[in-house]
């Protein structure tokens, strides 16, 4: 090896060939465009715009999450199995019962992949649930929200925005409460 470095061509072209190399490692290793459209999803964290989606209603029709702006926007992602869930349900009816007038609305989006629409629709009669029951059958939406356990809570501003994120249950109409009041109070 020490030939190699006594010539200065060689030197030099062995330096060029190691040059073109590492560019063509470099260009074999690179993140394939349609993997960098990925780093452009909206972060489901506070401060940062809700995900956009749109979901089966069990009581018809489809809901979008960003048909609801001008509201103040519970997103809930829940199981009917998850005794987090059914334990926090009650307090979140109560809640949209007395404060949908001011502009609250809830969507309750049942993680269906883990879940059934059978289950789901049980569990809303069972409880009475008056708002809308949302079907996420692919997984789309656990997944956009990143969702590490249920039941998880995302806090959504009048302009789309998420300002607080609740992972895990049950949440009491007070802890609730306390999240939404300051959001409500802002003028739509």
């Amino acid at each position: 090896m020490a030939w190699l470095f006594e010539d200065r061509r060689r030197w030099a072209a062995f330096s060029a060939l190691l040059l073109l190399a590492g560019a063509a490692w470099t260009w074999a290793a690179r993140v394939p465009p349609e993997a960098g459209a990925l780093a452009l999803t909206p972060s489901p964290r506070a401060g940062f715009p809700a995900p956009d989606f749109a979901l089966d209603s069990l009581g018809g029709g489809q809901v979008r999450l960003s048909e609801q702006r001008g509201s103040v926007v519970l997103v809930n992602i829940w199981a009917s199995w998850c005794g987090p869930c059914r334990a926090e349900m009650p307090a979140i009816q109560r809640l949209y019962a007395a404060e949908s007038g001011r502009g609250l609305q809830i969507l309750a989006v049942n993680s269906t992949v883990q879940d059934s629409a059978d289950a789901a629709r049980a569990f809303a009669e069972e409880l009475g649930l008056s708002f809308p029951i949302l079907i996420d059958g692919d997984g789309a939406v656990t997944t956009a929200y990143r969702v590490q356990a249920l039941p998880s809570t995302f806090v959504i501003d009048r302009a789309g925005v998420v300002r607080r994120v609740l992972y895990g249950g049950p949440l009491s109409e007070a802890t609730l409460r306390a999240e939404l009041e300051p959001l409500l109070q802002e003028a739509p």
